[in-house]
């Protein structure tokens, strides 16, 4: 018997399943983990990719969503696959820059940006706090400079949701490669 994974809810994001309609062309999720954010996506038309690291967890993915259309594979996101580059009309990164050491945020912050094509969007989730707030301990909450810092190589900021919900912070934000 497996034992529970601490951070695998058994379902998408729902600050993700809040925002996403029906769309087209290919999506990325970042640290797809188990695969559900992967799934509601080609749920909804996507063609989607999902990535992680870990090898394990690509393997668990496929295991769970035998026959699924999405195309689960291990990557680094420190060291996309060059095609990768302005390829993907949706980017959805929930909560994966946050899992990394703080001195690696601004390089995976940049490879995430290099992967929306041009008209494309960018959807970060994640936990927050403020500039100055404490971080005791991994996953590190994002501050909203480093929320900012994903407009850049050409993305420009959307819509920032700062949302707070008793002791939770969360960030939603979206950002956008003009065409």
């Amino acid at each position: 018997m497996r034992r529970p994974i601490p951070w695998d809810a058994r379902s998408p994001h729902f600050l993700l399943t809040e925002w996403a309609r029906p769309g087209r062309g290919r999506a990325l999720v970042v640290g797809a983990g188990l695969g559900d954010d992967a799934e509601h996506l080609a749920g909804l038309g996507y063609e989607t990719v999902a990535f992680d690291v870990s090898e394990s967890a690509v393997r668990l993915a496929q295991e769970r969503f035998p026959g699924s259309e999405v195309r689960y594979q291990v990557a680094d996101l420190l060291a996309p696959p060059p095609e990768w580059r302005h390829a993907f009309d949706l980017v959805v990164e929930i909560m994966t820059v946050q899992a990394l050491p703080e001195p690696l945020h601004g390089r995976a912050i940049a490879a995430i940006a290099e992967s929306v094509r041009p008209g494309g969007t960018l959807l970060v989730i994640a936990s927050g706090r403020e500039e100055s707030g404490p971080a005791f301990a991994p996953p590190w909450p994002l501050t909203p400079s480093e929320i900012g810092a994903f407009a850049t190589g050409g993305l420009e900021s959307g819509k920032v949701e700062d949302l707070r919900d008793g002791e939770r912070h969360r960030w939603r934000a979206t950002f956008h490669r003009p065409a």
